[in-house]
Parts: structure tokens; sequence; C-alpha cells
């Protein structure tokens, strides 16, 4: 369901452990209807935060909001929007997939008729039927997440807290992992998704958050990750239907812009190399468009990925 409010809103989010601050006075927004990735290095915060978001840790500073409902003063009509799924998950292994799914969504209180269609609905998505009647102890990695998701899903949640979801997935899976994802957000839920690898969620996600060592260093579009990044040169990658000439010229005329790489094979695409910060994406974009040119791609590409990544965030393991 997609509304104007924010299916998430953090504000000065604080929690520490033993003396050390795990959550630093952490706010950003996630809108409703849109695929969100939660990214950091190890130990930056991730998981604290979507314990409290999900209502199972109280934080000792700031508020945190589900679709306008409070996690600490309203917890019950919160969790009624969430579904997560933590990284670790724990399952009834000695259960079938259909009697671990039945037993959730009876203890969400729906009758046997209304269970067995949820169930129905929820397989079918996860592409997982055909399975129904298997032992979840003798599933693969793959499969046993698709059902840990099948779970997620069983109340209909608006908005899914997923940790880590694509861990231990070979490529495969981790590929189909996402499309399900992606149609979840069609279906007009929220997805919020951690991962430590931000490439992983470069072309999954419209926007995203960084977290580095408690704090927020980046939340908006991923288009405009690549020209916050702190210092450094930032690289977009652009595909145009056809080689037009007068793109480049066009581009490398523009303040900002240290130089263009069409490829030598393949002249239609090219490289733009900015300096970090000093142009968003839409005047790159829209430079483009007035040259001639035809977009059929543009997006950071994975090297300004990574170079934005390494400039938000600080070196070193975090103790």
């Amino acid at each position: 369901m997609t509304t104007d409010v924010p299916a998430i809103a953090v504000r000065d989010l604080q929690h520490g452990f033993r003396g050390r601050n795990a959550l630093a006075n952490v706010s950003f927004d996630v809108p409703s209807g849109s695929l969100h990735g939660f990214v950091g290095p190890n130990g930056a915060g991730k998981t604290t935060t979507l314990k409290v978001i999900a209502t199972l840790l109280r934080p000792q500073g700031g508020t945190a909001r589900v679709f306008g409902h409070d996690v600490v003063t309203n917890p019950g009509s919160a969790r009624k929007r969430i579904g997560y799924m933590p990284d670790h998950f724990s399952m009834y292994r000695q259960m079938t997939v259909h009697e671990y799914l039945d037993f959730f969504a009876a203890a969400y209180g729906q009758g046997l008729r209304q269970r067995d269609k949820t169930i129905g609905d929820v397989l079918a998505l996860t592409d997982m039927d055909q399975r129904r009647h298997d032992l979840i102890r003798g599933l693969s990695r793959g499969m046993q997440q698709r059902v840990s998701l099948a779970r997620v899903l069983v109340h209909d949640p608006d908005l899914l807290l997923l940790d880590e979801p694509a861990s231990g997935l070979d490529p495969r899976a981790r590929i189909e992992l996402m499309e399900i994802l992606r149609e979840l957000q069609r279906m007009g839920k929220t997805v919020f998704i951690s991962s430590h690898i931000l490439k992983e969620l470069a072309d999954l996600c419209d926007s995203v958050t960084i977290l580095d060592r408690g704090t927020v260093k980046y939340s908006g579009a991923i288009g405009d990750l690549v020209s916050s990044a702190a210092q450094g040169e930032a690289a977009w990658s652009l595909v145009l239907a056809e080689a037009v000439p007068a793109v480049a010229v066009a581009l490398t005329a523009l303040p900002g812009v240290r130089r263009v790489e069409p490829e030598a094979e393949h002249p239609q695409r090219l490289t733009v190399f900015t300096e970090a910060g000093a142009l968003k994406g839409s005047a790159l974009l829209a430079a483009v468009l007035a040259a001639g040119g035809e977009p059929v791609e543009f997006r950071p590409s994975e090297r300004g990925l990574d170079q934005a990544f390494m400039d938000l965030t600080t070196a070193g393991v975090r103790t």
C-alpha cells in the first residue's frame, strides 16, 4: 500500500551497548512503496536500527515511526504493518513447508479456509508451490530463504524489513530473490533491505541510506549517490540508442566533467568522469538530451559506486 506518509521515519535515533554508541542521532526517511537499500560496513549499526524499527529493541533516544505509528508508544499498530526477516533465522526444520506456514498463519489468527488461501498465495509468489510437502530440513539454503520470506508475507504486511536476505545464496538464487522483491514492490509493498554490499543493491533499489559507525553518511536516490561522495572522482555509465558524437562534446564542456570515454568497439557506450559532488545526474542527463542523444541506460558506474562508498565510510574494523 502506497501513501504520502513515509513507511519509515527515523529521527535522532540513539542506542548503545556497554558504553559504545551503536547509533548516534540517526535520521532518515523511507518513502512508502519504495525499494530502499540500507548499506554499511559490518558493525555500522544496521541490525540495531532494524531491530528498533521492528519493535524488538527499545531505543535509548530519538524516535522511529512506521506509517506514522511510533514503535515505542504504539508498537502494536506498527507490528501489524511489518514483516521482519532477520539475518540469522531459525526454522522448525522437522516441519513441512506447508505445516510451517500454516503454523504462523494460525498465530496471526487466520481461520483454516483463510490460511489455505494465504499459503497458496505466498507459495505461488515465492515459486515454492511444488515443495509445499517437503521437509524444511531437506531444502537448500536458497529454498529455505524463500520459505522464510513466505513466512514474512503470511499476514500481508505493508513494510518488509529484510536483514541480509541474500547472504549465503548462489548467484542464481540471489537473482531470483531480487526479482521476487521487485514483484513485491510492484504489488505496492515497501521493501527495506539491509546489506553491506552497495553494488548488490544498486540495480535493485531506487533509494539508499548509507550508515557508518552509527551515523548516516547519505540518504537519498541511488542516482545522486555518486555526486554526493565526499571526495575523489565520480563515474557514470551512459548507453545511447546509437552513437552521437555531439553528446561527448557537450558533456566534456560541462564544468565539473573531467573526461568522457567511449568504448572502442561500442561507441554508444560511454563512461563520464566528473569531480565528485560537482554535478547531479540530472544535469548530465539534460546535456545528453540537449545534444540529441537518446539514452537507454544511465546510472552510476560500478567504479563510481565503489568510490562513493569508500569516500563515505571509514577504514578499519570497529571495536
